[in-house]
């Protein structure tokens, strides 16, 4: 697609139904995500002992195994690896002791499930050994900007990458978040990292964007992306968008972590029916009652 994009808040004018969630084909090691009529599930899969929600549940390969497939059968289109926690305020994790947490769990799951694996990672050394364990997709919470070597190891593997925008570091986001217009950028950001990828070598139809709510914004920027996600269309790529329990949702309804699962299925109706193609969330048969009748009544 070679549109020009359209500043942020403008529509694209000459598409005829400017609320039709397009679709698109992600090739990925055993075959192909159809987004757009569906929506995509990505269910999270945590081994790390400081996750906000799930920190230490999931501390051996074989019960990290046991949750994944749990997942898949109540629906998962995609199990994400991930071993460093992003918490606002988390401290960053060497490469050395990243690679130990998921790895074991990436091979033997790839042994178990043809569901596509992701590893949710910003290093590439990680997301290289992931692969060669059998993951084939990469979630790069980096956005291609924290690693240099990224955008060569997605398109040496000829992998799916979500490029995810943050600003500052987990020790800083929530410290200090975008200061004004956040859509615009986060836009400007996609532009670039999408530049990035294409001149690595990524396939456009192997990239997926997601705007990283919760990452460097406040509560109203977030609310924000979730009403104006739409405008995102005109970057001409398929949106994961990833609300799962997170803050913003606690400070607005009052409400520790492990009660946010009814505000964040609110969300998620709300991402489906404003253009997201893939949730990532924690709570999987919930969501995939959520997305499917959001898709029903789009699709109608």
């Amino acid at each position: 697609m070679n549109t020009p994009f359209p500043e942020p808040g403008q529509t694209n004018q000459d598409t005829p139904d400017n609320d039709t969630r397009e679709c698109f084909d992600v090739p990925y090691q055993h075959g192909i995500l159809h987004l757009g009529t569906k929506t995509c599930v990505m269910g999270i899969l945590n081994v790390t002992p400081d996750s906000f929600y799930d920190g230490d549940r999931y501390n051996t390969s074989e019960n990290a195994v046991e949750h994944a497939l749990s997942m898949v059968n109540d629906g998962a289109d995609i199990i994400d690896v991930g071993g460093e926690s992003t918490r606002p305020g988390a401290l960053p994790l060497s490469e050395t002791e990243e690679i130990k947490r998921v790895i074991p769990v990436i091979k033997l799951l790839s042994k178990r499930v043809r569901t596509p694996i992701s590893v949710d990672t910003y290093k590439a050394k990680v997301a290289e050994r992931a692969i060669d364990a059998g993951a084939s997709m990469i979630n790069d919470v980096g956005g291609l900007c924290a690693d240099e070597k990224m955008a060569k190891v997605a398109a040496e593997s000829h992998v799916p990458i979500v490029i995810m925008h943050k600003k500052g570091t987990p020790r800083t986001m929530q410290k200090f978040p975008i200061r004004k217009n956040a859509f615009g950028e986060i836009v400007s950001f996609f532009k670039k990292s999408i530049s990035t990828a294409i001149d690595a070598g990524i396939d456009r139809n192997r990239i997926v964007l997601d705007p990283g709510i919760g990452f460097g914004k406040t509560v109203q920027q977030n609310l924000e992306i979730l009403k104006r996600l739409r405008e995102f269309k005109s970057l001409g790529f398929p949106l994961m968008v990833g609300t799962s329990r997170k803050k913003f949702i606690g400070t607005i309804l009052d409400l520790p972590v492990q009660q946010r699962l009814y505000g964040t299925l609110a969300t998620l109706a709300v991402a489906v029916m404003n253009g997201a193609h893939m949730v990532r969330v924690h709570d999987v048969r919930e969501a995939v009652q959520v997305v499917t009748l959001c898709d029903a009544i789009r699709n109608s």
